[in-house]
């Protein structure tokens, strides 16, 4: 087995490095401050991050990034979506054609819109990308728990040679060539979550999350039909199944966050007692930029950002939802592009 440098020792992070190890990896695992690094190295824990999950002797840190890059030709990008920007460029100087790089971070950058796909290609163009998504809460992987993913990549090679290095017994891999379906339902998710949480807060019913998964579903597949996203791929793992995951449990960060926004606490005290990033926060306002910038609507995307940043009410919000005009389920515009037909085929319904 290669070994494989992790930069970011947050908890996907740390459990990605504990998978990776247990599968026979040699790994590398880079964190942003030094006496994070001296204290993996000494205790074999991670004492920030998943602290209880004893990391395999395989699993060393370093506080280095150039140290990082060398280490191995395979990285794996752990880190917050707007924290990329400022930390690719120190990678720069090692990154060659040779090397496989896979984003496990969720999110579109504020300040430009750009999924990380297109930060990646701006900033290590030399490399080849892929992006691992869906379902996935960080401390069931390092406890060893069954989960299963999607690694994507333009490069079926990159994404074949991804999925063969960290497919385990217990962390199933799929291959996709939609890499921008797997990033637009990975980080659109995070934002449904905090609507989520909000809805279990307020005691609005189980009713009312299962409507709140299903039309936030219809507003990726809005926006991600723009950006070129594969419907299949929303309705799979990085799509349907990360957002079912992420509004239905209280282990995920953005849960939390309209939870405590839902209890009445403001996004500085929800942010502080989370403890920890919730992108959705950030996603939220590239979302609604991007939704207004296009011309899609993303009625909960929008609720949301009011929530956070415009000091609108719950029960304000719920009201617009549930009072905006009478339409059908699904528009015409929500449709993709009928499948080819092979010639031998024309005249054939295989709807029939």
């Amino acid at each position: 087995m290669a070994d494989v440098t992790i930069f970011g020792a947050g908890s996907w992070g740390t459990a990605l490095a504990a998978s990776a190890a247990r599968s026979g990896c040699s790994v590398l695992l880079w964190c942003r401050r030094p006496e994070q690094a001296r204290a993996i190295n000494a205790s074999g824990r991670n004492p920030n991050y998943l602290p209880s999950v004893s990391l395999p002797p395989g699993v060393t840190a370093t506080d280095d990034p150039g140290e990082g890059a060398l280490f191995s030709h395979y990285w794996i990008l752990a880190l917050p979506t707007q924290t990329l920007r400022g930390f690719l460029p120190r990678l720069s100087p090692w990154c060659t054609s040779r090397t496989e790089i896979c984003n496990v971070a969720k999110g579109i950058e504020i300040s430009t819109g750009k999924r990380i796909s297109e930060i990646a290609e701006e900033l290590l163009p030399k490399g080849q990308y892929s992006v691992l998504s869906g379902p996935s809460f960080a401390r069931e992987v390092a406890e060893g728990l069954p989960t299963a993913v999607t690694v994507a990549s333009q490069n079926k090679g990159s994404a074949l040679f991804w999925q063969s290095r960290l497919n385990t017994s217990r962390l199933r891999i799929y291959t996709s060539s939609d890499v921008a379906g797997t990033e637009v339902g990975g980080a659109v998710k995070n934002v449904m979550a905090i609507a989520s949480g909000m809805t279990s807060a307020l005691s609005l019913g189980d009713n009312a999350r299962a409507a709140l998964v299903s039309r936030g579903l219809a507003e990726i597949m809005r926006l991600g039909r723009l950006l070129g996203a594969h419907p299949l791929t929303l309705a799979g793992l990085a799509g349907m199944g990360d957002l079912v995951l992420t509004c239905y449990s209280s282990q995920s960060r953005n849960f939390r966050l309209g939870e405590a926004l839902g209890r009445g606490l403001t996004l500085g005290e929800a942010k502080d007692e989370i403890g920890e990033v919730a992108e959705g926060a950030f996603t939220v306002r590239a979302v609604v930029e991007m939704g207004r910038r296009m011309g899609v609507e993303l009625p909960i995307s929008e609720g949301v950002y009011r929530l956070l940043y415009e000091g609108a009410s719950p029960e304000e919000e719920l009201e617009k939802l549930m009072a905006r005009d009478l339409k059908p389920e699904y528009s015409a515009g929500l449709l993709w592009e009928p499948p080819v037909v092979p010639e031998d085929k024309v005249g054939y319904n295989p709807d029939c």
